[in-house]
Protein backbone atom coordinates (compact mmCIF):
# COMPACT_ATOMS: atom_id res chain seq x y z
CA UNK A 1 0.00 0.00 0.00
CA UNK A 2 1.30 3.80 -0.98
CA UNK A 3 0.17 6.48 0.05
CA UNK A 4 0.27 9.41 -0.76
CA UNK A 5 -0.27 13.42 0.45
CA UNK A 6 -1.89 14.24 3.96
CA UNK A 7 -2.43 10.35 4.60
CA UNK A 8 1.44 9.95 4.23
CA UNK A 9 2.41 12.72 5.89
CA UNK A 10 0.69 11.76 8.67
CA UNK A 11 1.71 8.46 8.81
CA UNK A 12 5.36 9.50 8.48
CA UNK A 13 4.81 11.94 11.76
CA UNK A 14 3.32 8.89 13.54
CA UNK A 15 6.00 6.72 12.74
CA UNK A 16 9.06 8.36 13.59
CA UNK A 17 7.21 9.68 16.88
CA UNK A 18 9.75 7.62 19.53
CA UNK A 19 6.34 6.37 21.01
CA UNK A 20 5.61 4.22 18.26
CA UNK A 21 9.07 3.31 18.33
CA UNK A 22 9.10 2.24 21.34
CA UNK A 23 5.60 0.17 20.90
CA UNK A 24 6.69 -1.14 17.49
CA UNK A 25 10.09 -2.71 19.26
CA UNK A 26 8.42 -3.95 21.87
CA UNK A 27 5.99 -6.24 20.10
CA UNK A 28 8.66 -7.09 17.93
CA UNK A 29 10.85 -8.20 21.25
CA UNK A 30 7.93 -10.14 22.36
CA UNK A 31 7.64 -12.16 19.13
CA UNK A 32 11.48 -12.55 19.36
CA UNK A 33 11.08 -13.93 23.09
CA UNK A 34 8.04 -16.41 22.51
CA UNK A 35 8.42 -17.38 18.91
CA UNK A 36 11.87 -17.63 18.27
CA UNK A 37 11.38 -20.28 15.27
CA UNK A 38 8.78 -18.03 13.70
CA UNK A 39 10.58 -14.84 14.26
CA UNK A 40 13.53 -16.29 12.44
CA UNK A 41 11.30 -17.47 9.18
CA UNK A 42 10.11 -13.57 9.65
CA UNK A 43 13.57 -12.08 9.31
CA UNK A 44 14.81 -14.95 6.73
CA UNK A 45 12.19 -13.44 4.46
CA UNK A 46 12.07 -9.80 5.45
CA UNK A 47 15.94 -9.80 4.63
CA UNK A 48 15.74 -11.29 1.40
CA UNK A 49 12.98 -8.98 0.21
CA UNK A 50 14.85 -6.00 1.34
CA UNK A 51 18.16 -7.44 -0.72
CA UNK A 52 16.00 -7.86 -3.56
CA UNK A 53 14.39 -4.13 -4.16
CA UNK A 54 16.63 -1.62 -2.02
CA UNK A 55 13.54 0.89 -2.66
CA UNK A 56 12.21 -1.11 0.29
CA UNK A 57 11.36 1.30 3.40
CA UNK A 58 10.93 -0.66 6.74
CA UNK A 59 8.49 1.55 8.90
CA UNK A 60 10.94 0.74 12.40
CA UNK A 61 14.06 -0.31 12.07
CA UNK A 62 13.94 -2.15 14.99
CA UNK A 63 10.88 -4.08 14.35
CA UNK A 64 10.30 -7.68 12.29
CA UNK A 65 6.98 -6.72 10.98
CA UNK A 66 6.48 -5.40 7.62
CA UNK A 67 3.40 -3.69 7.66
CA UNK A 68 1.44 -1.74 10.22
CA UNK A 69 -1.84 0.12 11.02
CA UNK A 70 -3.47 2.95 12.92
CA UNK A 71 -6.89 2.73 13.50
CA UNK A 72 -7.73 5.86 14.89
CA UNK A 73 -11.45 5.17 16.75
CA UNK A 74 -12.48 7.67 18.29
CA UNK A 75 -13.66 4.46 19.46
CA UNK A 76 -12.08 1.52 17.07
CA UNK A 77 -14.10 -1.52 17.90
CA UNK A 78 -13.51 -4.70 15.51
CA UNK A 79 -15.93 -7.47 14.60
CA UNK A 80 -15.67 -11.07 14.63
CA UNK A 81 -13.00 -11.93 12.19
CA UNK A 82 -10.08 -13.22 10.94
CA UNK A 83 -7.17 -11.45 8.60
CA UNK A 84 -7.26 -13.60 5.77
CA UNK A 85 -4.14 -11.80 3.87
CA UNK A 86 -1.59 -12.64 6.69
CA UNK A 87 0.56 -15.53 7.08
CA UNK A 88 -1.66 -18.36 8.05
CA UNK A 89 0.99 -19.23 10.66
CA UNK A 90 2.31 -15.85 11.44
CA UNK A 91 1.26 -13.72 14.34
CA UNK A 92 -0.05 -10.37 14.65
CA UNK A 93 0.73 -7.63 17.31
CA UNK A 94 -2.28 -5.68 18.69
CA UNK A 95 -2.31 -3.18 21.29
CA UNK A 96 -4.58 -1.01 22.93
CA UNK A 97 -4.52 2.58 23.34
CA UNK A 98 -6.56 5.44 24.22
CA UNK A 99 -8.91 6.26 27.64
CA UNK A 100 -11.66 3.63 28.78
CA UNK A 101 -12.45 1.06 31.44
CA UNK A 102 -11.04 -1.97 30.85
CA UNK A 103 -13.75 -3.53 33.64
CA UNK A 104 -16.31 -2.41 31.29
CA UNK A 105 -15.60 -2.70 27.86
CA UNK A 106 -13.19 -2.80 25.20
CA UNK A 107 -12.20 -6.50 26.09
CA UNK A 108 -10.15 -8.62 23.81
CA UNK A 109 -12.71 -12.32 22.14
CA UNK A 110 -10.98 -15.23 20.78
CA UNK A 111 -14.06 -17.05 19.51
CA UNK A 112 -12.57 -19.71 18.50
CA UNK A 113 -11.10 -20.26 22.20
CA UNK A 114 -14.14 -19.22 23.61
CA UNK A 115 -11.78 -16.46 25.80
CA UNK A 116 -12.77 -13.01 26.35
CA UNK A 117 -9.76 -11.15 27.49
CA UNK A 118 -9.82 -8.23 29.80
CA UNK A 119 -7.30 -5.39 27.51
CA UNK A 120 -6.26 -2.32 28.85
CA UNK A 121 -4.77 0.28 27.15
CA UNK A 122 -1.11 -0.29 26.48
CA UNK A 123 -1.53 -3.93 26.63
CA UNK A 124 -0.46 -6.14 23.97
CA UNK A 125 -1.39 -9.56 22.77
CA UNK A 126 0.21 -11.24 19.17
CA UNK A 127 -2.13 -13.80 17.80
CA UNK A 128 -2.27 -16.20 14.45
CA UNK A 129 -4.76 -13.73 13.23
CA UNK A 130 -5.50 -15.37 9.72
CA UNK A 131 -7.05 -18.30 11.73
CA UNK A 132 -7.99 -17.37 14.76
CA UNK A 133 -11.17 -15.09 14.89
CA UNK A 134 -11.32 -12.27 16.73
CA UNK A 135 -12.56 -8.99 17.77
CA UNK A 136 -13.67 -6.37 20.58
CA UNK A 137 -16.48 -5.27 22.77
CA UNK A 138 -17.72 -1.79 22.86
CA UNK A 139 -17.03 0.64 25.32
CA UNK A 140 -19.15 3.47 26.51
CA UNK A 141 -19.76 6.72 24.62
CA UNK A 142 -17.57 9.11 26.56
CA UNK A 143 -14.31 6.52 25.98
CA UNK A 144 -12.22 6.65 23.54
CA UNK A 145 -9.90 3.54 21.97
CA UNK A 146 -7.56 3.29 19.54
CA UNK A 147 -5.07 0.74 18.56
CA UNK A 148 -1.79 0.05 16.29
CA UNK A 149 -1.26 -3.66 14.71
CA UNK A 150 2.02 -4.70 13.05
CA UNK A 151 1.84 -7.91 10.89
CA UNK A 152 3.00 -9.04 7.46
CA UNK A 153 1.19 -10.12 4.30
CA UNK A 154 1.29 -13.92 3.49
CA UNK A 155 1.89 -12.58 0.35
CA UNK A 156 5.18 -11.22 0.99
CA UNK A 157 6.19 -14.81 2.10
CA UNK A 158 5.54 -16.29 -1.07
CA UNK A 159 6.81 -13.47 -3.14
CA UNK A 160 10.34 -14.41 -1.73
CA UNK A 161 9.44 -18.15 -2.36
CA UNK A 162 8.46 -17.74 -5.98
CA UNK A 163 11.54 -15.90 -6.96
CA UNK A 164 10.28 -12.70 -6.52
CA UNK A 165 7.74 -13.36 -9.82
CA UNK A 166 4.25 -13.79 -9.50
CA UNK A 167 2.32 -16.90 -9.08
CA UNK A 168 1.10 -17.34 -12.51
CA UNK A 169 5.15 -16.71 -13.85
CA UNK A 170 6.26 -18.77 -11.10
CA UNK A 171 4.56 -21.81 -11.66
CA UNK A 172 4.54 -21.66 -15.45
CA UNK A 173 8.15 -22.14 -15.38
CA UNK A 174 8.44 -25.48 -13.18
CA UNK A 175 9.29 -28.38 -15.58
CA UNK A 176 7.68 -31.86 -13.97
CA UNK A 177 9.61 -32.97 -11.10
CA UNK A 178 10.21 -29.03 -10.32
CA UNK A 179 6.23 -28.53 -10.17
CA UNK A 180 5.35 -32.26 -8.23
CA UNK A 181 7.89 -30.72 -5.75
CA UNK A 182 6.42 -27.37 -4.74
CA UNK A 183 3.10 -28.53 -5.27
CA UNK A 184 4.26 -31.08 -2.24
CA UNK A 185 5.87 -28.55 -0.26
CA UNK A 186 2.36 -26.45 -0.74
CA UNK A 187 0.93 -29.26 0.62
CA UNK A 188 3.08 -29.58 3.55
CA UNK A 189 3.62 -25.81 4.43
CA UNK A 190 1.13 -26.29 7.16
CA UNK A 191 3.45 -29.01 8.87
CA UNK A 192 6.34 -26.54 8.51
CA UNK A 193 4.31 -23.43 9.72
CA UNK A 194 3.27 -25.68 12.99
CA UNK A 195 6.97 -26.73 13.25
CA UNK A 196 8.42 -23.39 13.63
CA UNK A 197 5.95 -22.83 16.70
CA UNK A 198 7.78 -22.81 19.67
CA UNK A 199 6.50 -25.19 23.08
CA UNK A 200 6.61 -23.57 26.02
CA UNK A 201 9.21 -26.23 27.59
CA UNK A 202 11.59 -25.62 25.32
CA UNK A 203 11.30 -21.77 25.76
CA UNK A 204 12.12 -22.44 29.56
CA UNK A 205 14.75 -24.78 28.87
CA UNK A 206 17.24 -22.09 26.87
CA UNK A 207 16.21 -19.39 29.07
CA UNK A 208 17.36 -21.49 32.09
Amino acid sequence: LHNKGPAARILTTLINHIAFIRLAGFASGVFAAWAPSLFQHYAIHLKELFLSDNSLVLNFTNSIFAACTFNFGPQTICFEHTDSRNLPFGWCAIMALGCFNPKKGGHFVLWDLKLVIEFPLGSTILIPSAVLRHSNTAISRKETRYSFTQYTAGGLFRWVDQGFQMSQEYWGRLDGEEHTTAIKAREEQWEMGLAVYSKLSVLKATKS
